[in-house]
């Protein structure tokens, strides 16, 4: 995900010019009001946000780190089985209870002191 304090003048970047504009919405996520803007291309997708809450998340983390890139996610089928084996593996977890996340997902973060500095998602469709 790309996070951005200005959505509205987003441009594709080069390479992406045939994705499709999602569109632009306000919304209530993990109890932090945030603007979005998503394109996506198939399975593939990619999300601009706004913190709309100083004190929320995408706000905080802008003002500490500057826009720019915040995480990666990727699709799970089993999202316990997939924190038990990398639990065994030594990674560490920001929350290894998965919780709601955002397009019906339950989802976990990877701390980034484990994956080369980089906070990795991990999300599961909702049944």
């Amino acid at each position: 995900m790309f996070y951005t304090s200005d959505p509205t003048n987003f441009k594709k970047p080069e390479g992406f010019e045939d994705w499709e504009i999602k569109g632009f919405d306000s919304t209530e996520y993990l109890q932090k009001r945030l603007n979005e803007l998503g394109v996506s291309e198939e399975e593939n997708k990619i999300e601009l946000l706004e913190g709309m809450d100083p004190e929320g998340v995408i706000a905080t983390f802008i003002s500490k780190k500057g826009e720019g890139l915040r995480h990666i996610a990727f699709g799970v089928e089993n999202l316990d089985e997939r924190i038990a084996t990398l639990k065994n593996e030594g990674f560490e977890f920001i929350n290894e209870v998965p919780k709601r996340g955002a397009d019906n997902k339950m989802i976990v973060f990877l701390h980034p002191k484990c994956t080369n500095g980089v906070l990795v998602e991990l999300c599961q469709e909702i049944k």
